[in-house]
């Protein structure tokens, strides 16, 4: 399986674009995938450079309802014409950051006939899966850091359950992509035990001080309690994933754009 991280919130090379969001294209023995496209067009922009061919993607998947990982899909249906989009049923909600900006996607996007919508749990084929995980219970408690979603009119605290995860079965490995892993990285672990993971934690609001540290121990120490690969960015937060790396050493690894990774 061949991984080519498009657009991320650093550029590991000096001829593409970084902003602040995910995008990553898999290409496996039967599919060639976009999952998520960053905050606008950058990913196509990146994907040119890359030697990635947009308009040859058979599938796309959304992780989650907000900006910087579905902001590129209009730009997305406009340079490919055959690969449908799968995205949570929930995604299109009405999504808020905590200073009550909208952060979600563009609903004039609903009219596509290319999209298809997703519950709990959609087998695609032998190969690939997508789990929303909303009737697992989270063992471990997960904050929203003042994301929030409108619901019946109130303005409340985002449970996520517009987030969703793909399974990717590849011979004897088990690869999980997460856009931000909102549900807890620590419960999505727990639910797969994935070979590898690929994706964002979602620690950038946790402050590296004594109290921040403690708490990023105790999460790189369940972390390494399973044996998995993990390939970290965005999301992760820059000081958080150095941290992190310093107790995890090289079952961690940061993903930017244009790293290409061969699993």
């Amino acid at each position: 399986m061949k991984i080519t991280v498009l657009t991320e919130n650093t550029a590991c090379r000096d001829d593409v674009i970084s902003e602040h969001g995910l995008s990553i294209y898999i290409e496996t023995k039967k599919h060639k995938i976009l999952f998520d496209s960053g905050q606008s067009d950058a990913f196509l922009k990146n994907a040119e450079r890359l030697g990635v061919d947009i308009s040859k993607v058979d599938i796309a998947v959304l992780s989650h309802g907000h900006y910087d990982h579905g902001g590129g899909l209009k730009a997305f249906l406009k340079a490919n014409n055959i690969a449908n989009v799968y995205v949570n049923k929930f995604a299109f909600g009405k999504h808020y950051n905590q200073n009550g900006k909208y952060i979600g996607l563009d609903c004039e996007l609903l009219n596509s006939n290319r999209l298809i919508f997703t519950d709990d749990e959609l087998k695609i084929d032998g190969e690939l899966s997508l789990y929303s995980c909303n009737q697992c219970k989270r063992e471990y408690k997960t904050d929203p850091f003042g994301l929030c979603v409108e619901s019946k009119g109130i303005i409340c605290p985002d449970d996520f359950l517009h987030e969703q995860y793909l399974l990717v079965k590849d011979e004897d490995k088990r690869i999980l992509f997460s856009g931000c892993s909102h549900k807890g990285v620590l419960n999505i672990v727990k639910w797969f035990s994935p070979d590898v993971l690929v994706g964002g934690f979602h620690f950038s609001k946790i402050e590296v001080n004594n109290d921040g540290k403690e708490r990023l121990s105790r999460y790189a120490q369940e972390l390494l309690s399973y044996p998995i690969k993990y390939y970290t960015g965005h999301c992760t937060g820059d000081a958080q994933y150095a941290f992190l790396k310093g107790i995890m050493a090289d079952r961690l690894e940061y993903i930017c754009s244009g790293r290409v990774l061969e699993i």
